[in-house]
């Protein structure tokens, strides 16, 4: 038995028994011979029967334990794909690598995306796979960023470059040929003479198309020979390369075998035999255009990103650097009308930045000292000092680059039919091929007379009485593997999902994957927090009240009422000056605002989801709901009145407590995002049920609710944050798939928890891991952008699986009918996967902001 040992990193392991815990969860494993786990090294060693386990059912084991596999992802560009079958072929090959956990090949991309154990990983052996499987992985310096995208696209562009020069030497040889085949369609051989004489010397025009179709033959058809050798002998499969060899070499060695006089009157398809080459080519060529006019708009975004950058030195001189050089932590000056080099934060000085590069957004957006900026965008008219805080692959242009083109390696689950039909495909097509050849060699009198009588048949074959029953099989044959085409079929998914995703980042909304296109249509609900998403999230202080006397212990020169207000807010400030969360940090600032001095705070707790517990000046300070009250025994009553008032204005109200009595309540108000009410207007007037939850009280949850025209029963209030994913599945129970959206944080675990998680982010935070759609703009009618962007995609998946199916439906029976022509099934065949990608390129025109009318836009 063959076995191989594996090192995973594990995450969570604190004492011994969680290293049992997983040795005993792997070692369960059939097909694990041993599994040893050690939580001082957090790591895992695993080993195993391949033919019996792998290390996917290995980081499962783990995972159910309640522990964490580190994994990883990289994406390897790939040379040399020419259909689905090819990709199906390299994750057949690059399963079984060592580290290797699941792997997905696009043929529209040209690379292959993989999920990997990083301790357990050989990309050498990856490539190895890959290049034994008879294609070429491209080597890049780094696993995402430019380097991996630049080689993706200079592979590419030498393969469109390549694909150039066989067209024009294939058709520079083949043109003479058309007059042949003009001859034989329209003049039924009777113009162009059977010999020509040179110099008294009578060659048979035989021996020309000889001449003229042999280099083509053995230039451009040398890769489809070599690629099916490959695919049939390597990898046991067939492609499309299987096809076109079969085809084009049927018609050259028929043609060379009747010139030599083996077949007694047979005929000359040495015209077919190089034109079926150059058709294809030409397809071929067209198609590489059309993958990088596709890839185009990642392109961009990077061509976007400044050279260079100014940067500023400790004495404040300034010197210009290359962009690359930025580090972390430098300042650098950027100018009006400059690119700024790097995501940053502004230091000093105050201007407009133009965007809508990276968040879609066309309003320039101020920007003042300690706002974030992000690197590519444009600095419109004042002078800015910005301090570097990412740079290279962290920065925000960068990561849009790598979600999008990870999202293009993840396929819709329609993506499934396309893939079941592919595998049977070229065999299919083979065997139907052979079969109406046999057909029509052995017995054409069974079709002959039904089919010679449709419209077809003498103006494309001219039937089997004119070119003999033989040859009439062989046209069949080579035109039957010639007519189908699993180009168009592989094509049809992935390259709609790959302009999907472009525009989803044109417009400041990122998918991490195709299957989240597929799965925002299919949304019976969405589901928002209330903090950020459709409110600003920006608290302000708006009242303060106190309901019983806190000396403050200064000398009052006021009424006792304002003392006892200005008591309260000073040690409820000082109690929430440790405090991060936005309802603290607006009553610290109103505080301040007021002229009070916060104090110190000697102890300070924070109790989730309830409020603050702190010492203030040697007094017990509690700020937070009712619940945070009751629990320390603190009757409330004495301000109920308040709260209520408070609460039905629509504002968040905190009770503040002060050695164990009420002393008065604080309240904070957040506005209702402009674009919130219309945004759930128009999601109604979709079907959809709109949703809020927030852990605010009921009565401020609904006078919120209200302003932006959520149903009172749609209203989930007082929700704790590890409540929030329960209650998302509460939303689906009964099979309805809900769209959770909130920011990404607190609302992590109901991000995930959702049938699609959408983040509100912000430019420079685009990686939500939890999330299956980034929202880059902070606007909350981009989940409409999403949903339509998904349903825009979807349409164009839809068309491109009708014209590939439909295609192959039309013109198969065609074909074994007789009524192709070998030529014509070859350009066809050519069309047919070109027009696929040309419907997807159109889809790139899409603007999904067009139609919200319903926003006022």
């Amino acid at each position: 038995m063959t076995t191989r040992t594996a090192r995973i990193d594990v995450g969570g392991m604190s004492c011994a028994n969680c290293s049992g815990t997983v040795e005993d969860a792997v070692g369960a494993l059939d097909g694990v011979t041993d599994a040893t786990a050690n939580f001082a090294t957090d790591a895992a060693t695993v080993t195993y029967d391949p033919t019996a386990a792998d290390l996917a059912g290995v980081c499962a084991a783990i995972s159910d334990a309640g522990y964490t596999p580190i994994t990883a992802d990289t994406t390897i560009p790939v040379h040399g794909m020419t259909c689905a079958n090819c990709a199906q072929t390299i994750e057949d090959a690059v399963a079984d690598a060592p580290g290797v956990l699941d792997v997905s090949a696009n043929f529209a991309t040209d690379d292959a995306h993989l999920t990997y154990v990083p301790a357990a990983f050989d990309r050498d052996a990856v490539h190895a796979a890959i290049t034994d499987a008879g294609y070429d992985p491209i080597d890049a310096d780094s696993d995402t960023g430019a380097s991996t995208q630049t080689a993706a696209d200079e592979a590419r562009d030498a393969e469109r470059r390549r694909q150039r020069i066989r067209l024009a030497f294939g058709a520079v040889l083949s043109a003479p040929l058309l007059f042949f085949v003009a001859d034989t369609f329209l003049f039924g051989g009777a113009v162009v003479p059977d010999s020509f004489t040179v110099g008294g010397l009578t060659i048979p025009f035989g021996w020309a198309e000889f001449a003229l179709a042999t280099p083509v033959y053995v230039v451009l058809g040398r890769s489809f020979l070599s690629n099916s050798y490959a695919a049939l002998v390597r990898n046991g499969t067939a492609n499309m390369d299987v096809l076109v060899a079969l085809g084009s070499t049927t018609a050259y060695v028929y043609s060379l075998a009747s010139l030599l006089g083996v077949l007694a009157g047979g005929g000359l398809y040495f015209d077919t035999a190089a034109l079926i080459l150059v058709f294809i080519t030409l397809g071929n060529y067209l198609e590489a255009r059309s993958k990088s006019q596709a890839s185009d708009a990642l392109r961009e975004l990077l061509e976007m990103e400044a050279n260079t950058a100014r940067l500023v030195d400790a004495d404040g001189e300034t010197r210009e650097i290359p962009a690359d050089d930025v580090e972390v932590g430098d300042r650098l000056k950027v100018k009006p009308g400059e690119q700024i080099p790097t995501d940053g934060v502004v230091v000093s000085g105050e201007s407009a930045v133009d965007e809508s590069m990276v968040t879609g957004e066309s309003v320039p957006v101020s920007k003042a000292p300690g706002d974030d900026v992000v690197g590519a965008t444009i600095n419109e008219n004042g002078v800015l000092v910005v301090q570097a805080t990412k740079v290279g692959a962290d920065t925000a242009i960068q990561q849009i680059v790598t979600t999008v083109r990870d999202a293009q390696s993840r396929q819709p689950d329609i993506q499934r039919l396309a893939d079941r039909i592919s595998a049977y495909f070229v065999p299919a097509v083979i065997a139907n091929a052979v079969f109406w050849g046999a057909v029509w060699w052995f017995a054409p009198g069974l079709l002959a007379d039904v089919v010679s009588a449709l419209p077809l048949w003498g103006l494309v074959s001219g039937g089997p009485a004119a070119v003999g029953t033989g040859e009439f099989a062989v046209v069949v044959f080579a035109s039957a593997v010639l007519i189908a085409c699993p180009c168009a079929l592989g094509l049809a998914t992935p390259a709609a999902t790959m302009i999907g995703t472009s525009i989803g980042a044109k417009h400041g909304v990122l998918f991490q994957g195709g299957d989240v296109l597929e799965r925002v249509t299919e949304l019976d609900a969405v589901v928002f927090d209330k903090t950020g998403t459709l409110t600003t999230g920006a608290m302000e202080l708006t009242d303060v009240e106190a309901v019983a006397a806190v000396p403050d212990g200064g000398t009052a020169t006021r009424s006792d009422a304002a003392v006892d207000e200005d008591a309260v807010l000073r040690l409820a400030a000082a109690a929430e000056s440790n405090s991060e969360h936005p309802l603290g940090t607006a009553i610290v600032a109103g505080a301040e605002d007021r002229g009070l001095d916060v104090p110190a705070v000697d102890a300070f707790e924070n109790v989730p989801g309830k409020g603050i517990v702190a010492t203030v000046d040697g007094r017990r300070v509690r700020v937070g709901n009712r619940a945070l009250l009751t629990s320390a025994d603190i009757d409330p009553a004495p301000a109920a009145d308040a709260m209520e008032r408070l609460e039905r204005e629509g504002k968040t109200a905190m009770l503040v407590a002060v050695d164990d009595r009420v002393a008065g309540v604080v309240a904070d108000a957040d506005t209702v995002k402009p674009e919130a009410a219309a945004t759930v207007d128009a999601l109604q007037d979709r079907g959809l049920d709109v949703h809020m939850i927030t852990g605010d009280n009921e009565r401020t949850a609904r006078a919120v609710a209200a302003d932006v025209g959520v149903s009172p029963e749609h209203v989930r209030a007082g929700v704790l944050p590890g409540e929030k994913a329960d209650a998302v599945d509460a939303i689906q129970a009964g099979d309805a798939d809900a769209m959770m959206v909130g920011d990404g944080v607190n609302d992590a675990p109901a991000l995930a928890t959702a049938h699609v998680g959408a983040a509100i982010g912000s430019g420079t935070d685009v990686a939500i891991e939890a999330a299956d759609v980034t929202l880059m703009r902070d606007d909350p009618a981009d989940v409409i952008q999403a949903i339509r962007i998904g349903e825009g995609t979807l349409a164009k998946i839809k068309q491109n699986l009708f014209w590939a199916l439909g295609y192959n439906t039309a013109m198969i029976p065609l074909a074994s009918l007789g009524l192709l022509q070998p030529v014509l099934a070859a350009g066809a065949m050519a069309v047919s996967s070109v027009s696929v990608l040309t419907n997807s390129l159109l889809f790139g025109r899409y603007t999904p902001d067009e139609d919200y009318s319903l926003l006022g836009r």
